[in-house]
C-alpha cells in the first residue's frame, strides 16, 4: 500500500475521507476541495465542494486508483450549494452514497444516491431524507444488518439551530456550563428509503457518567462522526472542532449513551480535521486530512492514512502526525 502519513491523491484537493473494504479493496470517500482566494469564515463559506471522486487502493500496489467523478451538484435536483463530507453503505446489494448538501433554501440536508459498484455510477434520488438536517453522515450497518445515519456539526452545519427540534436560524449554542449540542442517530428502514424513526441525541458521557458540557471543548462533539465496532462495543469517534483533536467514546449499544475515553488523533496542520477507520486484512488503519500540500490553506486539503492500534483494554493509542 502506498506509504503512511504521506497525501494519497496529489491531483486533487480532497478532505473528509470515508473508508470502507469493499471487494476486497479500500475504497475512500472523499469530499473534493475547490481552489479559490476567498477568506475562511465560521460560517464555513470557503469550503465550495460541489461533487464527488472516489478512489480506491489495496496492499498489492502502492497506487490509489482515482474512479473519476461520480456525482455533480448539478444532477441532485434539491441540491443547491456545498455537497460536504460523504459516506458509503453496502446494504441490498446496492451501494448507498450519503451526503450533505444545501438545499434550496440554503439549509443542509442528506441525500442519498445509489449504485451497483462500490465506485459507482451513482443515481441521486430527486429528494431528500425526510427529516434530516446538518451534516456528515456516517452509514454505520451493524452486524444484524440494520443500517444507522450518525450525522451532525455546529457552526456551519447548522447542528445547534435545532436544539429546539425544528430549525432556528437564529439559534446559538448554549452556555458554556450546559450540557453539550448532541449529534444525531437515526436507523434507516430495511429498503433505504427513509428514516424508521426521528433522529435522537448521541449523548457523551464522562468517567463520571456526567453529561459533557459546552465549555469542555477538548471532549465535546463539533462534528465529523464515525462509529466502528471492536471486540463488541460500539466505538463513536468525532472531532472537537475549536480544539482539533480526533476523540472517541465507547457504549454498550448503538444508540449510547457513550462514555469519552480519549484521543485518537493530535491536531493536524490546519484549522478541520476529519476521519474514518477501517479494518482491512487483520490491520486497523484512520484515514483522516490535513493542508500539507497547500501549506496549511484550510480549504485546500489532501487525504492520508495510517496505522491504528488498541491497547489490550481496548483503548486506543493517541496518534501524533508526522512531519518531516
Amino acid at each position: 500500500m502506498k506509504a503512511q502519513n504521506k497525501p494519497l491523491i496529489t491531483e486533487l484537493f480532497t478532505a473528509d475521507p470515508s473508508a470502507h473494504v469493499y471487494e476486497d479493496k479500500i475504497y475512500i470517500y472523499p469530499s473534493h476541495d475547490i481552489p479559490h482566494n476567498g477568506e475562511d469564515n465560521d460560517n464555513g463559506d470557503e469550503y465550495q465542494m460541489e461533487d464527488y471522486h472516489i478512489f480506491s487502493m489495496d496492499e498489492n500496489s502502492d497506487e490509489v486508483t482515482d474512479h473519476g467523478m461520480v456525482l455533480h451538484q448539478d444532477n441532485v435536483p434539491w441540491v443547491s450549494t456545498q455537497m460536504w463530507a460523504p459516506d458509503c453503505v453496502f446494504k441490498n446489494d446496492t451501494y448507498h452514497l450519503v451526503f450533505p448538501a444545501r438545499d434550496k433554501d440554503g439549509i443542509f440536508r442528506l441525500g442519498i444516491a445509489d449504485g451497483k459498484k462500490p465506485y459507482g455510477p451513482f443515481t441521486p434520488r430527486p429528494d431528500y431524507i425526510k427529516g434530516s438536517f446538518s451534516i456528515d453522515p456516517c452509514s454505520f450497518i451493524d452486524d444484524d444488518g440494520q443500517v444507522y445515519i450518525y450525522f451532525g456539526g455546529l457552526w456551519g452545519g447548522q447542528l445547534e439551530k435545532y436544539r429546539t427540534g425544528t430549525f432556528d436560524p437564529n439559534g446559538t449554542e448554549p452556555a458554556k456550563n450546559e450540557h453539550a449540542v448532541w449529534p444525531k442517530v437515526a436507523p434507516m428502514m430495511d429498503d433505504m428509503s427513509e428514516f424508521a424513526k426521528a433522529p435522537s441525541d448521541v449523548v457523551i458521557l464522562d468517567e463520571n457518567g456526567n453529561e459533557l458540557l459546552a465549555g469542555d471543548e477538548d471532549r465535546r462533539y463539533f462534528e465529523d462522526p464515525w462509529m466502528h465496532k471492536h471486540n463488541g462495543k460500539y466505538y463513536f469517534s468525532y472531532s472537537t472542532g475549536t480544539t482539533h483533536y480526533i476523540v472517541y467514546a465507547i457504549s454498550d449499544s448503538p444508540y449510547g449513551p457513550f462514555t469519552y475515553q480519549g484521543r485518537i488523533l493530535e491536531p493536524v496542520l490546519g484549522w478541520t480535521t476529519h476521519h474514518s477507520i477501517v479494518e482491512y486484512h487483520g490491520k486497523t488503519y484512520l484515514f483522516y486530512h490535513d493542508c500539507e500540500i497547500s501549506g496549511g490553506i484550510n480549504h485546500r486539503r489532501n487525504v492520508k492514512y495510517c496505522e491504528l492500534e488498541y491497547n489490550a483494554d481496548g483503548t486506543i493509542k493517541t496518534i501524533t502526525p508526522e512531519y518531516k
